[in-house]
């Protein structure tokens, strides 16, 4: 029998995520260790697109901090490959792609005619922009992704090695964690607020949602309880992490959370298209309730953080453009990290619930009880990554004025390796999302479900749950 390996994609991404905090935390040494990591900035000639983060390193040419980025990720990634038993050459070559496609897609975003919100334009000199911001980029990227994926899917093949978008968005969610820290001192009240509005949310979610589908499933699609129970907790709250710890939890067969987790990432896919430009249309008014909307409706990690983001600057673009009002960036998206993130919490304790269920009262195999260890090994690791920076940061910039200086010299060079990683969740995302092998699978009678309770009920009592809990909530406006 192999041994099992210590280190998982979701360990890999804690300490990758914890490594660039614990460098950018140097500052309060006076120590600017990631300030060379490349940024992008809105552009109209491309000599423009490219910067090093930081001003310690502002004669750096861009196209030498771009390099340096990549050289940095891949050599550490390659390490935490090499002990997954991945293959690192293969790894490499095609990570190699996905890194530079994935930057050729944030500097298309960031044209200044896509990206420059209304108090740009003039500085930028030019005469109209769309306002989008520079978060266009992630659009492009999973779009680009979507069109290789199913146009060219021997290309996605070769690709393989370095399509791992779940492990991409866990160490953003890791740095993201410092970035709210730093952000919360400025408004601790309203973090406060939003921490608990998400912590009540997503408990009657979950009480609410997981039942209906798994009655849908059971009682109008004739599903056993094998399918059903990972179909319920795949569909209705968070996707591939909920659909196999579930599998894992009631004893399925592996094809059972595989194929539902297939069917996640390809509405997934629909839902980050289409969701948050409904945000801008219906909820510009009420902008941390679109935020804890994409939370609550996106079933994955990567597509609701990623949902998040974007909402975020479609929101704060829509209401400088209308009333001149310009929110600070990332309290939206903290709406829906807050909210994914108690989520992602609850797997675990929900996957004991059901296995005890499951073992008590379905399977009553004598001798057969689930560990409490069982679900220590389930619970995500890099949730722990984000709570730990959150609050590092929180405690240290509530310290005084001059340590909040520093924490935001720290997220200054944190940021750009969030932002990457974002933007490799949304390339790969696409390029897994092979739509016609997925249906030939089979995939077509669990579709069904999920666009009965996805369209019935799951995005209108989310966004009502998000309505219940966070109307009134406004994030706090540029200075």
């Amino acid at each position: 029998m192999a041994q099992k390996r210590w280190l998982t994609e979701d360990k890999l991404a804690l300490i990758m995520g914890l490594f660039l905090f614990l460098l950018g935390t140097l500052n309060f040494a006076g120590v600017d260790a990631l300030g060379w990591s490349v940024k992008t900035n809105v552009w109209v000639n491309p000599g423009q697109i490219f910067s090093a983060a930081t001003g310690t390193f502002k004669s750096m040419p861009g196209y030498v901090s771009l390099l340096l980025t990549y050289l940095f990720v891949t050599v550490f990634l390659s390490v935490g490959v090499r002990f997954l038993g991945g293959d690192v050459p293969k790894f490499v070559k095609s990570f190699t792609v996905v890194f530079f496609v994935s930057a050729g897609c944030y500097a298309a975003g960031h044209y200044a005619v896509i990206a420059a919100t209304p108090n740009q334009v003039a500085k930028l000199g030019i005469p109209w922009a769309m306002g989008l911001t520079g978060e266009a980029g992630f659009i492009i990227a999973l779009v680009l992704g979507i069109v290789i994926g199913n146009f060219t899917p021997g290309l996605a093949a070769e690709l393989k090695e370095a399509l791992r978008p779940e492990m991409y968005i866990k160490i953003a969610i890791v740095i993201l964690g410092a970035e709210l820290g730093v952000k919360a001192v400025d408004a601790l009240g309203l973090a406060s607020s939003v921490i608990f509005r998400g912590l009540c949310a997503i408990v009657e979610a979950y009480l609410i949602y997981w039942a209906l589908v798994y009655y849908v499933a059971r009682k109008h699609f004739k599903f056993s309880r094998e399918w059903s129970a990972p179909l319920a907790s795949g569909i209705s709250i968070c996707g591939v992490s909920a659909a196999i710890a579930t599998g894992g939890a009631t004893r399925a067969r592996p094809v059972v959370p595989i194929m539902v987790s297939s069917l996640v990432v390809v509405f997934t896919c629909i839902e980050m298209l289409i969701l948050p430009f409904v945000a801008q249309w219906g909820l510009s008014s009420e902008p941390m309730v679109a935020g804890a909307w994409m939370g609550l409706a996106v079933k994955s990690d990567g597509g609701a953080i990623a949902s998040g983001a974007i909402t975020d600057a479609l929101i704060r673009a829509k209401l400088l453009a209308d009333t001149g009002v310009q929110y600070q960036e990332g309290w939206i998206t903290m709406a829906a990290t807050t909210i994914k993130i108690f989520i992602d919490v609850f797997i675990g304790i929900w996957s004991f619930i059901l296995a005890m269920v499951w073992s008590a009262f379905i399977d009553r195999k004598p001798g057969e009880r689930m560990k409490f260890s069982e679900v220590l090994d389930r619970f995500p690791r890099f949730v722990l990554g984000y709570v730990i920076t959150f609050l590092v940061m929180l405690a240290l910039c509530a310290s005084g004025p001059e340590l909040l200086k520093f924490g935001k010299a720290t997220i200054a060079g944190t940021n750009t390796f969030r932002g990457l990683f974002f933007l490799m969740t949304f390339f790969t995302i696409g390029l897994v999302s092979n739509f016609k092998k997925l249906w030939a699978e089979g995939i077509g009678r669990l579709a069904a479900v999920y666009v009965v309770c996805l369209f019935g009920f799951i995005i209108w009592i989310g966004l009502f749950i998000s309505w219940l809990f966070f109307h009134g909530v406004m994030p706090p406006v540029v200075s």
